[in-house]
């Protein structure tokens, strides 16, 4: 399996914070079935900044310490975008971090609270520049647990959108998972990952997820998840199922 966002370079954000909480996560992840994992520190959030230089020279670091202890899993470069005006511009003057460097998706961060109006156009203007944006725990934003098809238009113009693990798991909570089912549902979910900081309460549960979407909407999903997670860390497009609006009620709000 592989893992397309997580916070396992030690030092850099709230994700781990020493040489040996990484050791523990990568541990934790080989346990889960994880063979690659990409590190996606948060870069621009407010609160952490991260150039690619200082990514990748950690990286090198972890690498090597994973060698050391005969860890048998890969690591690949990442970066956790919160969203911003000048994302395209630095994308092209090598400001960002791509998925292992392909010049082809990035992690497009949103707001916890809300998607900005501007969106749309920047979604149009990263495409047009040649590059996909993945949008992590939609979930977890509050307008679009309210409004789900504010997700449905992204998607629909080009977007794809990760699921954390732990919503589809159930421990973020019911009205969370509730969510994550009906965006499964409607196909706006291209990705499942774990967004892992940390081996307690946020940690790998990325085995746990499958199962749940294996017992939910059955192995096609599975297969579908985790084939669209290999092909991105080879450049790859994926294989995206036509979103659709949400109709129904949906977590109590028409």
């Amino acid at each position: 399996m592989i893992d397309i966002h997580s916070h396992i370079l030690y030092g850099l954000d709230d994700g781990s914070q020493s040489p040996e909480e990484t050791l523990a996560m990568a541990r934790q992840a080989v346990e889960q079935g994880i063979t690659g994992i990409v590190a996606t520190p948060h870069h621009l959030d407010g609160t952490y900044v991260n150039p690619p230089d200082k990514v990748q020279q950690r990286i090198e670091d972890v690498k090597q310490l994973l060698y050391q202890h005969q860890i048998p899993l890969e690591v690949l470069a990442g970066m956790e975008i919160h969203v911003y005006g000048d994302v395209v511009d630095d994308l092209k003057n090598r400001n960002l971090i791509t998925y292992n460097h392909l010049d082809r998706h990035i992690l497009l961060e949103l707001p916890h609270d809300h998607v900005p109006r501007y969106m749309e156009k920047l979604i149009f203007d990263i495409q047009c520049s040649g590059y996909v944006p993945i949008i992590p725990h939609p979930e977890r934003n509050k307008e679009i647990r309210e409004t789900p098809n504010q997700l449905y238009r992204l998607v629909k113009q080009g977007a794809m959108a990760q699921l954390t693990a732990a919503s589809v798991v159930g421990k973020f909570g019911k009205k969370i998972q509730k969510c994550s089912f009906d965006l499964i549902e409607h196909h706006m979910i291209q990705f499942i990952a774990t967004d892992a900081h940390n081996v307690g309460n946020r940690g790998f549960t990325l085995k746990e997820a499958y199962e749940v979407v294996h017992t939910k909407f059955g192995q096609d999903y599975v297969a579908l998840f985790q084939e669209s997670a290999q092909k991105i860390i080879q450049g790859k497009d994926c294989l995206v199922i036509p979103p659709e609006k949400v109709r129904k009620k949906f977590l109590g709000i028409f």
